[in-house]
């Protein structure tokens, strides 16, 4: 890449317009789509892009957003940029790893103890491996934001011990690992795309889901969900990613402009998504959500039932890439 991942987030400076004032130029229009309520933080940082891109570039580029599900799920929205009839998409990263299985390395049960420590993972060199596994599938990866640490909610019952999610139908993203872990754990997980997941919740499809608190409130889970406990089995990332042969296509001022947007972007969009996460479940609270906390023996029961996935891991996308993983974690202080 002309520009890494690393540069891009920490561009802080706005280059200046790309093309002389008067100039006559042919505008041109680019897409990028996410199936992302258009008030979560991430929709809210793509509109951010949207405008810098325009300024970059003096108006010759012009992004067209497409924010909760306008083009057709994550799984549709992901097929789109690798066919290329869509330049780009942010989507939960679980969403790619059914095409590139070398990023459930990075969606390991318990594998971060905090945002900081998985961003020192996914923006080193790490980050840059993944970078190129994607390219080999197509996908050019621009960064990636925060969707955050994941929690269950169920309508059925609260959850005050491990034994509570046994047998319980959960809804998990399409990510392989995700679905060891709680199988490992005794739930029954079901892996379905987020646009049914609200109708599966109220015709009682599922018994329940999981998802970083902001999105179960943005995604209005509360009117049919009732309890909502602290689990944060996974750290989550969401993926920016385009179509490569269409954007290394474009004129490199452009693709320079479309980078360091971006990168502002996910800058902005991490920063929000961390100061918005208590206040997201404080507000689940007050729409009537029933809060239970997981006792810490209960949480290192689940993270020491879910030990096995790791292996599991380790046979599906090597050894040597999980381990380079788990030696990053160990380096970030996680």
């Amino acid at each position: 890449m002309t520009i890494t991942r690393r540069t891009a987030i920490a561009a802080t400076l706005a280059m200046p317009a790309l093309l002389p004032a008067g100039r006559a130029f042919a505008q041109t229009r680019i897409r990028i789509a996410g199936n992302f309520a258009t008030e979560h933080s991430s929709s809210v940082a793509i509109e951010g892009f949207k405008a810098e891109v325009a300024q970059l570039t003096g108006g010759r580029v012009m992004v067209d957003t497409f924010p909760a599900m306008q083009l057709g799920g994550a799984a549709e929205n992901v097929s789109q940029v690798r066919s290329g009839t869509l330049l780009m998409t942010w989507t939960g990263m679980a969403f790619l790893s059914r095409t590139v299985p070398e990023l459930e390395a990075i969606s390991l049960p318990f594998q971060f103890s905090t945002r900081e420590v998985a961003f020192k993972v996914v923006d080193g060199p790490v980050g840059e491996l993944l970078d190129q596994k994607m390219a080999d599938k197509g996908f050019l990866s621009l960064g990636y934001m925060e969707l955050g640490f994941r929690h269950v909610t169920t309508g059925v019952k609260p959850i005050h011990t491990v034994e509570d999610l046994r047998g319980l139908k959960i809804r998990m993203q399409p990510n392989e690992t995700h679905l060891a872990t709680f199988r490992a754990i005794g739930a029954n997980p079901l892996a379905m795309d987020i646009r049914e997941l609200y109708s599966a919740l109220q015709q009682r499809v599922v018994d329940g889901q999981e998802n970083p608190y902001a999105i179960i409130l943005a995604s209005r889970y509360f009117e049919v969900q009732k309890y909502v406990t602290n689990t944060g089995h996974f750290f989550d990332f969401i993926s920016v990613v385009a179509h490569r042969r269409t954007f290394s296509a474009l004129p490199p001022d452009i693709q320079q402009a479309i980078r360091t947007a971006m990168g502002n972007a996910i800058r902005s969009q991490r920063a929000a998504a961390a100061a918005g996460d208590a206040a997201a479940l404080a507000e689940l609270q007050a729409k009537g959500m029933e809060y239970t906390p997981l006792p810490p023996a209960e949480l290192a029961k689940m993270r020491q039932l879910s030990s096995g996935v790791v292996d599991q891991i380790k046979s599906r996308v090597g050894a040597e890439l999980v381990d380079r993983v788990q030696a990053e974690v160990t380096r970030a202080g996680g």
